[in-house]
């Protein structure tokens, strides 16, 4: 059977040159005489990967040295947690955005280690758009975005000023899809298994300033302080996630870097979105002004035709479609990974379902 394109919300499509080299290399990596997830985490052999992982991240993010960059495990789920066990300690207070499902997620997680403010809130629309007027508290010790949202399919598209209040930003559906200024936040996390590799590694960007600012009762194995201090070493890593995440990074580095890969992203919504807008049969909820790049939700006027959409789609090749199981209809999640000739692909479908069943 040949590769379908998979445009699942992760776990998603990789590039298929990194597969084969990590297939190539998968029995004796680079002359060890063993697979990468048969090797310590303290070899000279690993220490290689995850150091030059580590260093193509921050070339292609631009990532001053007054950030540290941790590959740590448990997903950006974990990182709910985390948060507010590290940051929340001075003022016990926390200002959060809430645009979707995850948000919902990240401040129940806040709620068990200090006060919560919604400083914004796109619910009563159905988090179709982005709100862009702030009720920050000047106290709060950060305050927290999803600046994606994969199931909502909206988007930041400018990051709100909170002055010298850390901006916290959840980033796991769009890191490295277009550049941004890591500068304007005091923390960034992704979970891998959207743009950056496999699940199993949680990229956490933090400003070395922030670092050590835990509960004195935070379990030491939840401080961004101890996993600084030992390299993202403290416990074995997910080796064989950061070696692949490596190959991504050398791959989208060798593509001409985020920069290359935004007009590329760029080029892939606007035929899917533009279709989208002339279609007849096909509609998108998301407000025009806030929509993403990477997540693409759509339906059809009736939940029948969107199983049929997504059933007789799967046969076509073009797989994962249906949409989240909280919103129904349908989602194409077209990350770094997803050609344009994927997009192109889905859109024909789209046209000659839409013929078939005016």
């Amino acid at each position: 059977m040949n590769r379908v394109y998979n445009f699942s919300a992760g776990p998603s499509m990789l590039p298929e040159p990194v597969l084969k080299k990590a297939a190539q290399e998968m029995l004796n990596y680079q002359g060890s005489g063993m697979s990468v997830m048969e090797m310590s985490h303290r070899s000279k052999t690993y220490m290689s990967i995850i150091e030059n992982a580590e260093a193509l991240l921050r070339k292609l993010m631009h990532i001053p040295d007054n950030y540290t960059v941790l590959f740590l495990q448990g997903g950006a789920s974990q990182q709910f947690a985390m948060i507010p066990m590290n940051l929340m300690s001075k003022n016990k207070k926390a200002d959060y955005i809430h645009t979707g499902n995850w948000s919902k997620k990240a401040m129940a997680e806040a709620k068990l280690y200090g006060k919560i403010n919604i400083a914004a809130s796109s619910e009563d629309k159905n988090f179709s758009y982005i709100p862009d007027n702030y009720a920050f508290s000047p106290d709060a010790d950060y305050v927290h975005i999803t600046s994606n949202n994969t199931i909502e399919g909206t988007a930041f598209k400018r990051f709100p000023d909170t002055g010298s209040i850390p901006l916290v930003a959840d980033m796991s559906s769009h890191i490295l899809s277009e550049e941004i200024d890591v500068t304007k936040f005091g923390l960034i996390y992704a979970g891998a298994q959207k743009n950056i590799g496999p699940a199993g590694v949680t990229v956490v960007i933090i400003r070395n300033d922030l670092i050590g600012k835990h509960e004195e009762n935070t379990p030491i194995i939840l401080r961004y302080e101890t996993h600084a201090k030992n390299r993202s070493m403290y416990n074995t890593p997910p080796c064989y996630s950061i070696y692949i995440a490596g190959l991504v990074f050398e791959w989208l580095d060798e593509l001409g870097g985020v920069k290359a890969m935004e007009a590329i992203n760029r080029e892939k919504a606007k035929i899917l979105y533009d279709f989208l807008d002339e279609s007849k049969l096909f509609s998108t909820p998301v407000n025009p002004r806030d929509r993403s790049l990477m997540n693409i939700p759509f339906v059809t006027p009736s939940d029948e035709l969107n199983d049929k959409f997504v059933k007789e789609a799967a046969k076509a090749g073009l797989s994962t479609l249906k949409g989240h199981r909280s919103v129904g209809g349908m989602r194409a999640s077209i990350y770094n990974a997803m050609p344009i000739e994927g997009v192109k692909k889905l859109v024909a479908f789209m046209k000659d379902f839409e013929m078939d069943n005016r």
